[in-house]
């Protein structure tokens, strides 16, 4: 018998599949034990564990998710970074999310970067950096144009995500993990419940920096603090969220508007932290990272002011 996958029906097997996986995943890793499948990140279009520079000593690893047969061509690639509070979580817990994107004609990247147990500040944005000179670097290969790159990062990882965005091609966070020179300028960046603003400080002690950081050192890790360098951000929040409270990225926001940074803030009701973890979730943010990024990266456009067409009268 054949089976015939809907869209939905694919990405919510994905999604529950994933969300059953992770507990199992999470076990089995804190037990020496190899991850349970995972439907996501076992499919077709995935290749695994690729070597895409160093941390330090040690190969980073990232899972590169190909657009789906027959989705329209973005030729652009979102590179995500997870979440954790800078000292757990993994790669492979984004893959639902990462097929959803995917499924709309993106290349998608889920990388990894050395945790708060292994390294201090600022090796976890070297690592991002290096993830996205590797792919500029590679862009032919992975059919994108190297002007469509865009970062994206789930709370820990939403701090990175924002970070590199206001700190592109600065050397003293470039590192020298591998692919010098390619550049790590980006398009967008979608961040996902971000440690920033108001949760910044809660988070401190969470964060990786080395012992005895002057307070000077702590304002200039905060993404903020780089605002005027951001390319068009988009934030996705959920208002029940007690984890980083959303008040964090409604002070983002203000911060892009005020220097005139293309930004929105997406809030939903009633949900709490990593709702990306969600089917429903995935899929129709997925939608909305593509209207925005089609908007200000793919096809970039701006819109007339209200009234334009009737003589200024407005409406009637």
């Amino acid at each position: 018998m054949t089976t015939t996958w809907t869209r939905r029906g694919f990405l919510g097997t994905l999604g529950a599949g994933v969300a059953l996986g992770d507990v199992a995943s999470l076990a089995a890793q804190n037990q020496g034990q190899a991850p349970p499948p995972n439907p996501a990140r076992d499919a077709a279009n995935v290749e695994r564990d690729v070597v895409f520079g160093k941390g330090g000593d040690v190969d980073l690893h990232l899972d590169l998710y190909k657009p789906h047969a027959g989705a329209p061509a973005r030729r652009m690639a979102v590179l995500h970074f997870h979440g954790g509070g800078f000292a757990g979580g993994n790669k492979n817990n984004l893959a639902a999310r990462l097929q959803a994107q995917s499924a709309l004609g993106y290349v998608n990247i889920a990388a990894q970067y050395r945790l708060s147990g292994v390294a201090r500040w600022p090796a976890q944005i070297e690592d991002v950096k290096t993830a996205i000179r590797w792919t500029r670097a590679n862009a032919a290969t992975l059919g994108i144009d190297p002007a469509r790159i865009a970062v994206a990062g789930y709370s820990a990882g939403g701090h990175l995500a924002l970070f590199a965005a206001g700190t592109q091609n600065i050397p003293q966070f470039e590192g020298t993990g591998g692919h010098a020179g390619a550049g790590t300028q980006v398009a967008a960046c979608l961040a996902y419940y971000a440690v920033t603003g108001p949760a910044w400080d809660g988070f401190r002690k969470a964060f990786p920096m080395p012992p005895g950081a002057s307070e000077e050192a702590w304002t200039y890790a905060e993404p903020g603090t780089h605002i005027k360098g951001f390319p068009p951000t988009v934030l996705y929040h959920g208002l029940a969220d007690v984890t980083v409270r959303p008040e964090s990225s409604e002070a983002f926001l203000a911060l892009l508007r005020a220097a005139n940074i293309p930004s929105e803030l997406h809030a939903f009701a009633g949900v709490p932290h990593e709702f990306m973890g969600i089917p429903e979730f995935a899929e129709s943010v997925a939608r909305l990272n593509d209207f925005f990024l089609d908007r200000h990266v793919i096809n970039p456009r701006t819109y007339p002011a209200f009234g334009a067409g009737r003589g200024g009268r407005g409406s009637q």
